[in-house]
């Protein structure tokens, strides 16, 4: 059974967005790549974590790595197009973001995947989100992270990759954007932890086709 421990700052008064132009940074990360970050746009955040841990459907993944099966070290689950998200607030949401990103190549976000870092030593690879047209075309993936914060890293891949990973604290309400060619182009990763951490919640929203 994963808790969740929610910040004393919060309100108490339930979930709302803030502004979003209001403390959105805008990089542009070269060869078309770009992010954008957005910290605390989720107010009170924390009232939705309890909701998503007892009511999303989790369940554990298992893949090959090199000549033996392991776990995947995190929870996920998916809602695809029309599916009715675990929570209300996600719809208001994801019509925010479909509204605002819905000019980019691929059209609105409409698909919404969940993962949950139970703690430090869940984790998630370095990748790019490159199932279906992620692979070819430029896409928009915009995440927003509820629970403890955890480390976001973005670095080139290919022969640039490697050295100084761009490092973002994403948690309690924060979003974070990748667009353009990033998911090509660069690729990101939330690493283990030593410290004591509670659960994290992502929700990683994107265009029909990509995973």
């Amino acid at each position: 059974m994963v808790t969740y421990q929610g910040s004393l700052f919060d309100t108490g008064t339930g979930p709302g967005l803030g502004t979003l132009a209001e403390g959105l940074v805008r990089e542009e990360l070269g060869d078309g790549a770009w992010v954008e970050h957005r910290p605390g746009w989720v107010v009170d955040a924390d009232s939705v974590v309890e909701h998503l841990l007892t009511e999303v459907p989790w369940r554990a993944e298992r893949r090959k790595m090199y000549d033996r099966i392991v776990d995947v070290p995190r929870l996920v689950a998916f809602y695809g197009e029309g599916e009715r998200l675990p929570h209300p607030f996600l719809d208001e949401v994801r019509s925010v973001l479909a509204d605002r990103y819905g000019g980019e190549e691929g059209g609105p976000v409409r698909t919404a995947g969940l993962c949950l870092y139970r703690g430090g030593g869940d984790s998630v690879a370095w990748h790019g989100d490159t199932i279906g047209r992620g692979a070819t075309h430029d896409t928009v993936v915009a995440i927003v992270s509820f629970g403890e914060p955890r480390r976001f890293l973005l670095r080139p891949c290919g022969p640039r990759g490697g050295g100084t990973a761009r490092r973002y604290s994403l948690g309690r309400g924060d979003l974070i954007v990748m667009g353009g060619s990033c998911q090509r182009t660069w690729e990101h990763a939330v690493p283990k932890t030593r410290r004591s951490v509670g659960p994290r919640i992502s929700v990683q929203f994107r265009q029909p086709g990509v995973r």
